[in-house]
């Protein structure tokens, strides 16, 4: 062949390579997850590390998906970083945030159920790269912070994040490779686990490179919230996330398979969901039972709103007013942890409403945050 003949087979062999790539076909996906020997060196920050996730507040940031109408910027975190009182007092909120998407707006799932077909590597790199952009996400709450401390001074501890593992949904059967261009199949226990491990590490990898200075990187979050399709394969992932000091964290559903055997499960935290707020038809029994049953197998709990807690959208208000009430009264405020979903941005809505009723509806839920002993 002469000269000319090659360089094009070249050009054609690499862009057929780098559009396997893109198509998630085959190959790995760069940069790939750390070798054994290069960990210990790679992250000073983890060999320092002795305790698990410690924390009271954490709440629910959705984003990822291309369905979502926001963006998580400067303006948007800001509520969820601070709150000041009525007195002009400014506290600070929320020690600790879980990024988490459900599917990807494109059809892909990150979890069963909730569309057909599974992501594959390319969604999942896609979904932690969003994460970690310089003005979104967690930059723009790192920025949040370092604004925030200056009116404040420093937090007692950094603001511990928390993000979603997609999971690996059985079917999938090209889902890519971590090693070798070998392609895992997802019928395979020992391939989902290999699935998930590298995506712990890709996570692990883009955080120590950006070097959050407000953050710690504190626990991973199991984003299918029942444990049917995923029993074999969880004592392998907390084991290995153990290994690096990181928490795994779950919010089974009221009712979800397996809830209440979250310890037996391997998972450090368990936060029950009562979803009560989301039908009106539920009477508080509904709520006061799930307290009952968080309380009597050692579970933490989630309060649940939305933007139909507003007076415009819903006048559903009082359903939020009763969760506090409740977890009061059955010493979820006091002694355990709590998490917080909020729709998608309803506390951002409710922090700028301008309706006398919205207005003591937000300070009534920051002051039960700011204030829990």
């Amino acid at each position: 062949m002469n000269k000319t003949t090659i360089y094009i087979y070249w050009f054609l062999l690499v862009a057929i390579i780098v559009s396997s790539c893109r198509n998630g076909e085959t190959g790995n996906i760069d940069p790939p997850p750390l070798q054994e020997e290069d960990k210990d060196t790679f992250y000073e920050r983890e060999k320092k590390r002795t305790n698990l996730l410690e924390n009271k507040d954490i709440v629910l940031l959705y984003s990822g998906g291309s369905h979502r109408s926001y963006h998580w910027n400067e303006e948007l975190i800001e509520p969820y970083v601070t709150y000041k009182d009525k007195s002009g007092e400014e506290k600070w909120m929320f020690d600790s945030f879980l990024f988490l998407e459900i599917h990807n707006g494109d059809g892909k799932s990150f979890a069963t159920g909730y569309t057909p077909v599974p992501a594959n590597q390319q969604d999942w790199k896609k979904l932690v790269d969003h994460y970690f952009q310089s003005r979104y996400c967690l930059g723009a709450l790192n920025r949040s912070i370092e604004r925030a401390k200056v009116r404040l001074g420093e937090p007692a501890e950094k603001r511990k994040v928390v993000i979603g593992i997609p999971e690996p949904i059985k079917i999938q059967k090209d889902w890519g490779s971590v090693r070798n261009g070998v392609m895992l199949d997802f019928s395979k226990a020992s391939d989902r686990v290999a699935a998930c491990k590298w995506y712990i590490d890709y996570t692990r990898q883009r955080f120590s490179e950006l070097d959050y200075n407000n953050l710690e990187l504190a626990g991973f979050y199991w984003i299918a919230e029942e444990a049917t399709n995923t029993r074999e394969i969880l004592s392998d992932l907390s084991s290995y996330l153990y290994s690096f000091k990181y928490s795994f964290v779950w919010i089974p559903y009221h009712g979800s398979d397996g809830a209440f055997d979250w310890k037996q499960l391997a998972f450090n935290y368990a936060y029950y969901q009562p979803n009560y707020f989301f039908n009106e038809s539920r009477p508080i029994s509904f709520l006061n039972k799930a307290c009952e049953d968080a309380v009597k197998y050692g579970m933490d709990m989630e309060i649940e709103f939305d933007e139909r807690a507003l007076v415009a959208d819903g006048n559903w208000g009082y359903r939020l007013e009763n969760y506090m009430n409740a977890f009061k009264e059955y010493g979820i405020w006091k002694n355990r942890r709590i998490a917080y979903y909020q729709g998608g941005t309803a506390l951002y809505k409710l922090s700028k409403s301008i309706d006398t009723k919205d207005e003591m509806l937000y300070h009534k839920f920051c002051m039960f945050v700011t204030e829990r002993p």
